[in-house]
């Protein structure tokens, strides 16, 4: 039975698979907003000394919400590459689901909060050394080469439809 319910799921992926890498390919991209933040923000503050971008209101409010969304992303990018896995082995797809899933890491071990802590000195945690703190961001980058890839087979999948559909007619 379990067997069975995988196959179905996997059935429906890949029957709505220009659906889920749209879906997977925009919330994956919104991260791009955190990353922007994180570098301007957070990085330039400790490596230049002042902030480049200091987002309140209604621009924090969405960095905040971005970042909420990181764990439904991260759960529909794992499928593409799980999804590919399933089919065909290939390294690629494995050390992309490594970047990808090393966001737990991040996540469950030291959030935001503690790297802005730690760099601006607002309140000072002894807890971690600065380097650990270094890791963390270090770890966040790593969506940076999933993300582009998920575009790309985002956008290699709408052209494939949009030309099977140009030779249908």
């Amino acid at each position: 039975m379990l067997k069975q319910l995988g196959q179905d799921f996997w059935g429906w992926y890949e029957r709505n698979y220009g659906l889920n890498i749209g879906i997977s390919a925009i919330l994956f991209s919104l991260q791009l907003i955190h990353l922007f933040w994180l570098t301007t923000d957070v990085v330039a503050l400790r490596l230049l000394g002042e902030s480049l971008f200091n987002p309140s209101g209604i621009a924090e409010l969405i960095i905040v919400l971005v970042d909420y969304l990181e764990v439904p992303t991260l759960l529909s990018v794992s499928l593409i590459y799980i999804n590919e896995l399933r089919v065909k082995w290939n390294t690629k797809s494995v050390i992309y689901l490594v970047f990808l899933n090393s966001q737990w890491l991040h996540i469950l071990w030291i959030t935001d909060e503690i790297v802005i802590t730690m760099f601006t000195g607002a309140k000072p945690l002894s807890i971690l050394p600065l380097t650990v703190v270094w890791i963390a961001i270090l770890i966040d980058y790593l969506e940076l080469p999933v993300i582009f890839d998920t575009l790309q087979r985002f956008y290699r999948t709408v052209r494939q439809r949009y030309l099977t559909e140009k030779l249908d007619q």
